[in-house]
This record gives structure tokens, C-alpha cells and sequence, in this order.
């Protein structure tokens, strides 16, 4: 078994918001350079460079640029896409590549600068459904929020629930982007985006950079890394249909990559104390609630109700402030909070927590990986 055989060492990362003037390599250099400093291990440790592709500007052999910025050799290394999954298959994939040998200490990191730079790719037409008005990644969402309300019957209170915690999180971090709380009145007098999507039901736009360092146990404790954090399990879901293909728009393979994270780490839902869940939509945090067995189907809005996922309630959920509030960035960030939850050293620090579930997402919730870390 891998469980606690891998830490996460190091964690870092650059300002998030409106960074003009900044590219994708300096932005991924400035996060490795603070997550090496953060787990104390010199850059020539490193022998494995594993990057997320920027969002907003996908270039070949980005991986290897990524190397030649840092000055790093690696032995493995290179680029994957998977939306915004594949944060936590990359951390998967330094992890094997370890076990297998192929390298003793890797980075993991992702940049992107769409918010200075070209945003474009979140507004893009989908295939030949665009003349018909398929258009912008906030559109599959909205279609799949529409059929989630007709199937459950929730009210928007439920989907104001995410954003206000989210919000309130957000408002306590002096990193974020947006520290601004919001109040239910608030979110209900939003302007719709993509109807029934509101303003305050969508992740932020966002420039910036952030980067965690993976190694087994045994070596962290050789490097002498004072605050590594066990991964106890992990695990991936896909769906192969674009959203107007599927059977059906309210399930998802995130059931598939929680269960296998589970059954890895040996625990349940109900010995997790915080979680970290991809909130690139609101609607996105209510279906992973269901589909990661925290709640029954149709039932989430219930389990979200009088601030149930706020800090002090009984499951915090994205206590940094997600990709509502934090930054848009998507999916390191969540694994950064979970890792200092894990620490004791977050800000909203839950009292006791020893377990911290992780969500990604990618594409219009085409890809899902999960991840639990213990204290």
C-alpha cells in the first residue's frame, strides 16, 4: 500500500489576481523557488518535473521549458493536461514515478496568466453546437445547474450557501483576490452570467503561479523536511461524452475517483474534518458533495443549509476561499490549503483536523481526481 509511504514536502506560490507584465515560466519559477524554501530542499534535489499546461495558452514541449527556467535536469518530466484535474494526477504521477524508481524528488507546478493576458479559452465556442449558442465554458455549467434544479427541486438559497462561504473564507485571507464577504441578499440581486448562473456563482479569472514538492517519507526524513504532510490516498474518474452527450447531467465520475481514494486511504466520508472542493461553479461543490457520499442524491442543498460548510460548521469546506474567492487559478491552490489544514497553520485553521479531502475538476466536469491528506 502507498498510504503515508508519500509527502507533500513543500508548498508555494505567487500572488494571485491581475499580474501584468508576467509570463507563465516566471510565475512557475517563483512558486517552485518558495515550495523548495518551504520544504528546506535545495534545488539540486530535484529530479522530476511534473507541470499542469497553462489554460490559456497551451505550448509544446512546455514541461521542458518549464525545467530549463528552473535550471533543473530532470531524470522524468513534462507537461499534462486534464483541466483542472490534473493538479492532483500530477502529484499521482510523481508519486508512482517514485515508487518506480525513476526519480527520488519531484516538483509539481502550474501557472497561468489569463486574467492580464488572453482569456479566450474560457469563452470559446463548442463545436458545431456554438451556432445554436454553445458558447464559453459557463454555458455547459449552466445546463447542467438547470438540470440539477428541475431533477432536486433546490432553491437558489442552496447555490448561495457555496458562494457565501467561499466568500467569507476568502475575506479572512490576506492572499486572495477577492476579499470581499458576501450576504445571501447580495448573491440573490447578482446579475445572471449564463442564466440560471449569477455572477457570485462563478470562479474568478485569475493570474498565477503555484507549486508543491512530492517525495516519499523515508527521503523527507533523510533531507531533515520538518512539516511533511502524508498522502494517504487518491483517485481518478473520466467521462469520455461532451455534456449534451450524456445519459445523464447530474452524476458524475467524481463517485468513481472518491471511492478509489477512499478505499485506498481506509477511510469514509465521515472521518473526513475538512475539505477542499473544485468550486469553479457553485453548483460543482453541491454534486460533489453527493457524489463523494457526504450527502445523499438531491440533497445537498439541505446538508450546505445554516452555514453547515462555513468555518465552525460541521464540514469547512475551501477554508482559503476556493476559486470563488482565492483565486481562479484552479486546483493547486485547494491542495496548498489542505496541506496547511494538515500542518495546524492554516488562517481558519479547523480545530483537530486529521483528515483533508481534495477535489479537481477539468472541463465541463469531464475529469475528476481526488486526493486525502493526513496530519
Amino acid at each position: 500500500m502507498l498510504r503515508e509511504r508519500y509527502v507533500i514536502a513543500g508548498i508555494g506560490h505567487t500572488a494571485f489576481g491581475k499580474l501584468p507584465g508576467r509570463d507563465t515560466l516566471s510565475l512557475n519559477v517563483e512558486a517552485c523557488r518558495h515550495a523548495l524554501a518551504d520544504a528546506g530542499i535545495a534545488k539540486e534535489e530535484v529530479d522530476g518535473v511534473f507541470v499542469k499546461v497553462p489554460t490559456s495558452a497551451h505550448q509544446f514541449m512546455y514541461g521542458q521549458k518549464v525545467a530549463e527556467a528552473l535550471g533543473v535536469m530532470p531524470r522524468m518530466g513534462g507537461a499534462w493536461d486534464q483541466g483542472g484535474a490534473a493538479n492532483i494526477t500530477l502529484v499521482t504521477m510523481a508519486i508512482g514515478a517514485i515508487e518506480a524508481g525513476q526519480c527520488d524528488v519531484a516538483l509539481v507546478c502550474y501557472a497561468d496568466n489569463p486574467r492580464s493576458g488572453n482569456r479566450a479559452v474560457y469563452a470559446r465556442p463548442r463545436g458545431d453546437d456554438a451556432a445554436y449558442g454553445w458558447l464559453s465554458t459557463a454555458a455547459g455549467y449552466a445546463m447542467i445547474q438547470r438540470r440539477y434544479v428541475h431533477e432536486h427541486g433546490i432553491g437558489a438559497e442552496a447555490l448561495g450557501a457555496v458562494a457565501l462561504a467561499s466568500r467569507r473564507h476568502g475575506a479572512d485571507n490576506p492572499h486572495a483576490q477577492l476579499r470581499k464577504p458576501l450576504t445571501m441578499e447580495q448573491y440573490l440581486q447578482s446579475p445572471w452570467l449564463v442564466e440560471p448562473l449569477r455572477r457570485d456563482d462563478c470562479a474568478l479569472v485569475s493570474d498565477g503561479g503555484a507549486a508543491l514538492v512530492v517525495t516519499s517519507e523515508a527521503r523527507a526524513r533523510a533531507l531533515g523536511v520538518r512539516e511533511a504532510v502524508p498522502v494517504l490516498g487518491f483517485g481518478h474518474g473520466q467521462t469520455s461524452w461532451d455534456v449534451q452527450l450524456r445519459p445523464s447531467l447530474t452524476r458524475t465520475e467524481a463517485a468513481r475517483a472518491a471511492q478509489t481514494a477512499f478505499a485506498m486511504a481506509g477511510v469514509d466520508p465521515a472521518n473526513v474534518d475538512v475539505a477542499q472542493l473544485y468550486d469553479c461553479f457553485t453548483i460543482t461543490v453541491l454534486m460533489t458533495l453527493e457524489d463523494y457520499g457526504f450527502c445523499p442524491r438531491g440533497k445537498a442543498g439541505d446538508f450546505v443549509r445554516g452555514g453547515a460548510i462555513e468555518f465552525g460548521g460541521r464540514l469547512p469546506v475551501n477554508t482559503s476561499g476556493g476559486l470563488l474567492s482565492e483565486t481562479g487559478m484552479p486546483g493547486m491552490q485547494l491542495i496548498i490549503e489542505g496541506v496547511r489544514q494538515m500542518r495546524g497553520t492554516a488562517r481558519l485553521q479547523v480545530p483537530g483536523a486529521r483528515t483533508c479531502l481534495v477535489s479537481n475538476q477539468g472541463g465541463t466536469m469531464h475529469t475528476h481526481s481526488t486526493l486525502l491528506l493526513g496530519s
